[in-house]
């Protein structure tokens, strides 16, 4: 199905809709995709990113639990 019968199907059964909770959730959709926004990060921020991707590429990683441990042993204060 192409793009434009998509729209026109979506079109249909919206005009055929009788469930409010329904229209809602569809309308924040909608919104939310209005109100999106680009948010522009520093170089800095960017390399981060990379460096935790890769990471993660290379198996640097801990489970939560482990996440966990360490932070309860790091700041114990904090629980």
């Amino acid at each position: 199905m192409d793009i434009q019968a998509q729209k026109d199907d979506l079109i249909k059964w919206l005009s055929d809709l009788k469930d409010p909770k329904t229209i809602d959730l569809l309308s924040s959709i909608k919104l939310s995709s209005v109100n999106e926004k680009k948010v522009a990060i520093s170089k800095e921020q960017e390399e981060a990113i990379k460096e935790g991707l890769q990471s993660i590429k290379s198996g640097r990683t801990k489970s939560h639990k482990e996440a966990q441990k360490d932070t309860h042993t790091k700041y114990p204060n904090l629980f």
